[in-house]
């Protein structure tokens, strides 16, 4: 009979057992009733820091699992490797530590079998494997997961702040519109209504006076001339009033001198016109290089923000002297306004009911601008915009 040289050598698979056990990366050890170490494989027992031999008829409890992770004394009753060959019933367990040698611990998996012989169980198998970097990936996904939702929850927050400054600053501007709604009404029904009731009356006695004036004798009809000539001179007053307050709710409404005279005249204009009411001195200082104006709505935007800053200043400054410089400069508009009045902590202008920085702050935010506000008591304020302009042709 001829042997086939390529067929595997009966001695080198001698002991399959052995071979399986010295070539796996997980500790396996068996344990009689006692718990007993009667076998270990080389890899258990470097885990551990022993050599095999060194274990065997050691009691594996006592030596490398006496303790919690935590230092406390783990009773031989309470081990779930013993408790498995008690009741005769396997256990898988990942949440428990292995104690080396040297007295350091790792957590560790192990699964504990019972071995049972002739219907009685004889003792058990345990394997288990070092799961440290496992434990350490899973603590850092944890980490990662509690950080991410520390994220969420602390952006959730700012959103719901956020909506909720937007809501109270859309509530408050429906209230300003409403109040300036009511301040026009006010002004037309005091002011234009009682001019326009007085011209009636003297229209009335115009025409009763007209209608009586063939009745007359001739001195007569020439003195009730010279009086309806009065009268209508009066009319006229009143007509120009009229007028004077017409034009003065369109200014409020919409500045004419923005259409016709466009943005940099109509600036220097509520500048003129704030410091002469106000009763204050004004540092003007504007350098625009004959730059065109800007579209007609980021012009309204930057005059009601030039606006708003100098109200700010009115009601809040008690200021005697105001600065306005207003510069465009490779492409870039900043307008700044300082005042010598009292100042503020910086907080006063983030505070949740501070509605005409808030209004200010998203009517630049929506035309791509920022607007910076330095303060401090007994300092003044300096409040500076800052807006690129459009390329090109604003038209």
């Amino acid at each position: 009979m001829q042997i086939d040289a390529t067929a595997p050598s009966t001695r080198a698979w001698g002991d399959p057992l052995a071979l399986l056990l010295a070539s796996t990366g997980e500790g396996v050890f068996g344990i009689d009733l006692d718990g007993l170490c009667v076998f270990i494989n080389h890899a258990g027992a470097r885990m551990i820091g022993f050599e095999p031999d060194e274990l065997l008829g050691c009691n594996m409890h006592d030596l490398t699992h006496h303790s919690h992770a935590d230092g406390a004394h783990y009773p031989v009753e309470d081990c779930p490797i013993f408790k498995a060959f008690l009741e005769g019933l396997p256990c898988r367990i990942d949440s428990e530590v292995f104690w080396r040698r040297d007295g350091s611990s790792f957590p560790v998996e192990y699964s504990s079998h019972p071995i049972i012989d002739g219907g009685a169980v004889r003792g058990a198998v345990v394997t288990f494997v070092d799961i440290t970097e496992r434990k350490r990936a899973a603590d850092a996904l944890q980490r990662a997961k509690d950080e991410l939702e520390e994220r969420v929850g602390e952006r959730t927050l700012a959103l719901a702040t956020a909506l909720k400054q937007v809501r109270e600053l859309a509530a408050r501007s429906e209230a300003v519109r409403e109040e300036e709604r009511t301040r026009i009404a006010r002004e037309v029904h005091d002011e234009l209504g009682s001019l326009l009731v007085a011209l009636k009356m003297d229209v009335n006695w115009l025409d009763k006076r007209l209608s009586e004036q063939e009745q007359r004798t001739l001195e007569a009809a020439g003195d009730m001339r010279s009086r309806m000539r009065c009268k209508c001179q009066n009319m006229s007053r009143l007509i120009e009033n009229a007028v004077d307050n017409v034009g003065r709710i369109i200014t409020d409404l919409r500045p004419s001198i923005l259409d016709h005279q466009g943005l940099w005249a109509a600036l220097e204009w509520q500048a003129q016109e704030f410091v002469q009411s106000a009763e204050m001195s004004l540092n003007w200082c504007m350098d625009v290089d004959d730059v065109p104006d800007p579209p007609e709505p980021l012009a309204m935007g930057v005059f009601r923000i030039f606006q708003e800053m100098l109200s700010n200043v009115g009601r809040h400054a008690r200021a005697r002297r105001l600065d306005v410089r207003i510069v465009v400069q490779a492409g870039v508009l900043t307008l700044a306004v300082q005042d010598d009045g009292v100042g503020a902590p910086a907080q006063a202008f983030e505070a949740a009911d501070a509605y005409g920085v808030m209004g200010m702050r998203e009517r630049a935010r929506h035309f791509g601008g920022d607007i910076r506000i330095t303060s401090a008591p007994g300092q003044g304020t300096l409040m500076h915009l800052s807006i690129e302009l459009p390329v090109g042709d604003p038209e």
